[in-house]
């Protein structure tokens, strides 16, 4: 089945994903994780939530991690262009028959809650709460070095009807995989931001989150991340990498938080703003499109993601070895 041609006008423009939102189960384990290893800040924190963005941000947050009884991903954000492309979504989104809700986010205005084709959980928001520039503060500089959060790559159960949906609210597909034999999708990467991709969809039990990842200064920052964790008690949760990626071109570190949340730490993909730029499709059986460099992905790459909170995930329809599976 051909990718979608681009959509360049949607009915409402997001501009770029926002944030996430985990539920954790041991806030302490998580903190140390997220801030005194990865080198996230806090931008708040109380008994129940850790608010967290990456150097290079001004918006107040771009993950939150919740104390929950289970370890689930409780939604995915966006950011829209103005208060306007708010009320177009909800309109857009009540039409089509997905449930719709305002709901309150501290620290944003305006947000609204609904799910995608999958009942994934999504909101989408405007406004913000802004924060001083902290990128030159090189004091507070510390782990991997996050500047800012990249994208999320989910499990799906249909890789077309993914790339579909989200290509009705103007994600166009950069790179992508599919099977020879049916021609069904078999992964793709969609962007908003002019970077490789703000959303990935892989084929696998699903919907679930199979990463959010976050962009670094240089791959020394990731080496100098794999010795920190091999140092802290923190070498069993290094799960894949470091490696450079085929597919996005970008050098690339699979970590494992706590909860088994997975992150990736990435950098060096490229630039996907032209809004005639070419889809570059690879070969399902090509081994260099996973990692460049020829070195498998461990099994647990292919079958571990976080579940979304109150969502049961369903087998892929598409079936096919895992083991070279994108």
């Amino acid at each position: 089945m051909p990718i979608p041609t681009p959509n360049l006008y949607p009915p409402f423009n997001i501009i770029r994903l926002s944030h996430v939102v985990f539920g954790v189960s041991d806030l302490a384990k998580s903190r140390h994780f997220y801030v005194d290893t990865l080198g996230l800040q806090v931008t708040d924190e109380d008994d129940q939530r850790i608010y967290l963005r990456a150097m290079e941000e001004r918006g107040h947050h771009c993950i939150v991690l919740e104390q929950s009884a289970s370890a689930t991903v409780q939604s995915l954000s966006f950011k829209v262009f103005d208060e306007q492309e708010l009320d177009k979504a909800h309109d857009w989104f009540k039409a089509q028959g997905h449930p719709v809700e305002w709901v309150e986010r501290p620290y944003q205005g305006r947000t609204l809650r609904t799910t995608d084709c999958f009942d994934v959980p999504i909101e989408l928001y405007f406004k913000m709460e802004r924060l001083a520039p902290i990128h030159q503060q090189y004091a507070l500089y510390r782990g991997v070095k996050p500047l800012r959060i990249d994208h999320f790559n989910l499990f799906s159960p249909n890789v077309d009807e993914a790339v579909a949906f989200y290509n009705r609210l103007g994600f166009r597909v950069t790179e992508y995989t599919e099977d020879e034999e049916s021609g069904k999708l078999w992964a793709a990467w969609t962007h908003r931001k002019g970077g490789v991709h703000d959303m990935a969809f892989t084929n696998g039990r699903g919907p679930r989150l199979h990463h959010t990842a976050f962009w670094v200064p240089t791959p020394l920052n990731i080496i100098d991340l794999c010795d920190l964790m091999a140092t802290t008690g923190y070498v069993d949760n290094i799960e894949r990498g470091p490696g450079r990626h085929g597919i996005s071109n970008a050098f690339f570190l699979y970590i494992l938080d706590p909860d088994g949340h997975r992150i990736e730490i990435y950098c060096s993909d490229y630039q996907t703003v032209d809004p005639d730029l070419e889809a570059i499709k690879w070969d399902l059986k090509d081994p260099q499109r996973q990692t460049l460099w020829g070195a498998p992905a461990p099994r647990s790459w292919f079958e571990h993601g976080s579940l979304f909170e109150n969502l049961e995930p369903v087998d892929a329809e598409l079936n096919a070895t895992p083991i070279i599976a994108p």
